[in-house]
C-alpha cells in the first residue's frame, strides 16, 4: 500500500524547533521529488521546501530560508522537515508530498501550532 506518514507535530512556543518526519511506504522515497506544504483553514496550500531526486537539490520558501531544513534517509525511507526559530505564523496543518511523473502521493498532514 502507498502511503506517507506525517508525525511530529504540536505544539511549540515562539523561538522553538519541532522535526516533522514523513515516512513512505510501499515506494521508495529517494526516487520522487520531495515536498513540504502547509495550510490554514481559509487559505490556500502554500510551499515551504522541496528535495530533488536527481541531485538532491533543496529549496525554501523566502520565509522559512535559514530556519527550516529539509532531508532525507533513504535507509529510512523517510524525509525531514527541520524548523527552528518558529515563529506564530508558522502555525499551520503541515504535508508532505512525494511526486514523480504521473505518481503524486500526499500524506495526511500534520498540525503545527506556534503559540505561548
Amino acid at each position: 500500500q502507498v502511503q506517507l506518514v506525517e508525525s511530529g507535530g504540536g505544539l511549540v512556543q515562539p523561538g522553538g524547533s519541532l522535526r516533522l518526519s514523513c515516512a513512505a511506504s510501499g515506494f521508495t522515497l529517494r526516487n520522487y521529488n520531495i515536498g513540504w506544504f502547509r495550510q490554514v483553514p481559509g487559505k490556500e496550500r502554500e510551499g515551504v521546501s522541496c528535495l530533488t531526486n536527481s541531485d538532491g537539490q533543496s529549496y525554501y520558501a523566502s520565509s522559512m530560508k535559514g530556519r527550516f531544513t529539509i532531508s532525507r534517509d533513504n535507509a529510512k525511507n523517510t524525509v525531514y522537515l527541520q524548523m527552528n526559530s518558529l515563529r506564530p505564523e508558522d502555525t499551520a496543518v503541515y504535508y508532505c508530498n512525494a511526486k514523480r511523473g504521473d505518481y503524486d502521493h500526499w500524506g495526511q498532514g500534520t498540525q503545527v501550532t506556534v503559540s505561548s
